[in-house]
């Protein structure tokens, strides 16, 4: 079994963990969860599997503390996206001190470095437990989060997502629409007879448009900006000589913290309302997909803590942040759980090149150890 992180991050990025929800077929997270519980295990640290469906595994693991600490919880994900246009994805090469491979970055890394500070956990007497969730799916529907939420707790978190070695305390939430217009079939000869939807979609978007660019006048967060809007997939239409009886919209809103998925969809509502002044306007709405920005107070203890960790491995203070993509940080802040977020430095997520900064992730490690030993004493 892998003792170096370097090592370690190897030996996972070997494992395909390719997200099946996004790719048919893939891998999941079976293979490498089994991978991690045996790593603990021969490293004498409990750790059991959740399956949160069938064949989508997550770990848990707890260092136990001798009571009466805080307990402080880990997190990384075990999925990666998938690998189209990628030579070798599951052979880690290492060049010019970055390890390159799918998942590197995102965030195989950050599962590493807290395996890492697991072990470091375990070798130091400790009041407060140390818990590890690395968990399935978290690049679709965040099952595995949802799940390991049923079963633990903690009195803080830090998830592992890259950042740079920068402390993020905010991230963009987000909310999926559907709007769809219905119009009248008819021969295209016949506009006596005939209703277009797709007309009818046109004023919808000219309303979203005008929503979008409200948005940014309105008061900016300090970290994230504004919140936004787009049109993101749009159907309709039978064939070229008809009136179109249907047309189906996909929008996507951004949200910042503190704009509730309620919200956002009233303002769509309110929007369509004043289309249906027109008699021949029909539309209807539905939310499919909402998930919760996050933020957490900079001077929230484990915020603090993290930052006085990182400036005296680092030698600077830390740049604090906010990021406009969605983590399962979110999950845990709804929790109750007051959460950071902190990775190490690299690039490529997503992207047919990807690549971690070994230094960054050592780096990492050593942080994540000085906060647990400070938080959990």
């Amino acid at each position: 079994m892998p003792e170096t992180l370097t090592d370690l991050l190897a030996a996972l990025i070997r494992l395909d963990s390719t997200n099946p929800a996004l790719v048919p077929g893939g891998a999941g997270e079976a293979v490498i969860a089994r991978y991690v519980v045996q790593w603990l295990t021969e490293h004498d640290i409990p750790a059991e599997l959740d399956e949160a469906a069938p064949g989508r595994f997550s770990v848990i693991a707890t260092v136990k503390g001798t009571g009466g600490g805080r307990t402080l919880l880990l997190n990384a994900h075990l999925d990666t996206v998938g690998t189209e246009g990628m030579t070798a994805p599951f052979d880690p090469v290492v060049r010019g001190g970055r390890m390159s491979g799918r998942g590197a970055y995102d965030m195989k890394s950050g599962l590493a470095a807290c395996l890492m500070a697991l072990l470091d956990a375990k070798a130091t007497p400790l009041r407060g437990d140390v818990i590890l969730t690395a968990v399935a799916d978290e690049e679709h529907a965040s099952l595995g989060m949802q799940s390991v939420l049923r079963r633990v707790t903690a009195d803080a978190a830090i998830v592992t997502e890259p950042t740079e070695l920068c402390v993020c305390v905010a991230h963009k939430g987000f909310t999926w629409h559907e709007i769809i217009t219905h119009g009248r079939a008819a021969h295209g000869s016949r506009p006596d007879l005939g209703v277009d939807a797709i007309a009818h979609m046109g004023r919808v978007l000219g309303k979203l448009e005008g929503l979008g660019q409200a948005l940014t006048a309105r008061p900016a967060h300090p970290l994230l900006g504004h919140g936004s809007l787009h049109a993101s997939l749009i159907t309709g239409g039978q064939e070229l000589s008809s009136y179109p009886e249907r047309c189906t919209l996909q929008v996507e809103r951004r949200t910042l913290p503190g704009e509730t998925p309620e919200a956002v969809t009233q303002e769509i509502e309110a929007l369509l309302t004043d289309l249906k002044a027109d008699p021949t306007f029909h539309a209807e709405h539905r939310v499919t997909l909402a998930r919760d920005p996050f933020g957490v107070a900079p001077n929230a203890p484990i915020v603090q803590i993290l930052q006085r960790a990182a400036e005296q491995q680092l030698g600077a203070p830390p740049a604090v942040i906010g990021q406009t993509f969605w983590m399962d940080s979110a999950f845990l802040a709804a929790a109750g759980i007051p959460t950071v977020v902190f990775g190490p430095r690299g690039g490529g997520a997503h992207a047919t090149e990807e690549w971690v900064d070994l230094a960054s992730a050592e780096q990492c490690r050593q942080i994540l150890t000085a906060t647990l030993r400070a938080f959990c004493a």
